[in-house]
């Protein structure tokens, strides 16, 4: 892992991050994190100091995604003692639908090391008939058993194709239906609100299942700086009555922010993110 940024680079990548102290962390009812997809460009210049500045920024928990599918175990421990040293935690990571076949053994220790509690699936066949969707689910269960052997627990990230009209339903809800009730129904807000899903309703029809979600935001209309490049708090989904519902009945366990970019630069944009999510929830 390599540390090439100069000490001016990364001072000026995290010198106008606001370091949130101890006694507000403590105050928050759940942590928020970020999925480390919002600064992918920054990550791929140098992943260490960019987890650095995401935990100075006052993340506490990180998620990540293709990139650590190659790393080594050696590489994952690197990972966890700078972690553990900053004081962030990687409780999910996002995966690919092959890395539950044959090599899954591999993914469930890169995850033990990194601390992590879930292992989720990201990216799965693209599925238009609710057969299709019960193939996914069938492969989310054979998971979900060999997971546990692990001490760990599978997940399902939605996109937009998923709260799409398939035969009559949709494709979350035929996930949800064919799979155990303790894989994770991890919930993608912006794409669900970008097809006209209503997000609260979802929330509630899946009370203990919705552990952890993405905050992405989505903003209806054509400009630059709309659809997911909206900042969140800027766009459409009603955050209030969302978290809501998640303490409610969702059983969410942490919050992740994802932004797919911005007219800001990467750091800069979760950030900001990270400041209105504060002010969102009253603890800024």
């Amino acid at each position: 892992m390599s540390s090439s940024f100069s000490r001016r680079s990364f001072l000026a990548l995290t010198a106008a991050a606001a370091p949130l102290s101890r006694a507000a962390a403590q105050a928050k009812r759940l942590p928020v994190g970020l999925e480390m997809y919002s600064v992918r460009n920054t990550m791929q210049q140098d992943l260490n100091a960019t987890v650095t500045a995401v935990a100075k920024m006052g993340y506490e928990v990180v998620e990540f995604y293709d990139p650590y599918h190659v790393w080594t175990r050696e590489q994952a421990k690197e990972m966890r003692k700078l972690m553990d040293g900053l004081g962030i935690r990687c409780h999910s990571t996002h995966n690919n639908y092959p890395n539950f076949g044959d090599g899954f053994a591999r993914y469930l220790e890169l995850n033990n090391v990194l601390g992590a509690k879930y292992v989720v699936m990201a990216s799965s066949p693209r599925a238009t008939t609710v057969d299709a969707y019960k193939n996914i689910a069938a492969a989310l269960a054979a998971a979900s058993e060999k997971a546990k052997t692990a001490g760990l627990r599978v997940g399902y990230h939605n996109h937009e194709t998923e709260f799409q009209e398939v035969e009559g339903t949709f494709g979350m809800a035929v996930v949800a239906a064919n799979t155990p009730k303790d894989v994770m129904l991890q919930f993608d807000v912006g794409t669900c609100v970008s097809v006209g899903h209503d997000p609260v309703a979802w929330i509630e029809s899946q009370p203990g299942r919705i552990n952890s979600l993405h905050l992405k935001e989505w903003g209806a209309g054509s400009g630059a700086d709309r659809g997911y490049r909206t900042l969140f708090g800027e766009g459409d989904c009603p955050w209030l009555k969302i978290f809501a519902a998640a303490e409610r009945v969702g059983g969410v366990e942490y919050y992740l922010i994802e932004q797919e970019g911005s007219r800001f630069p990467e750091l800069e944009t979760a950030q900001r993110c990270l400041g209105s999510y504060r002010k969102v929830r009253g603890y800024a």
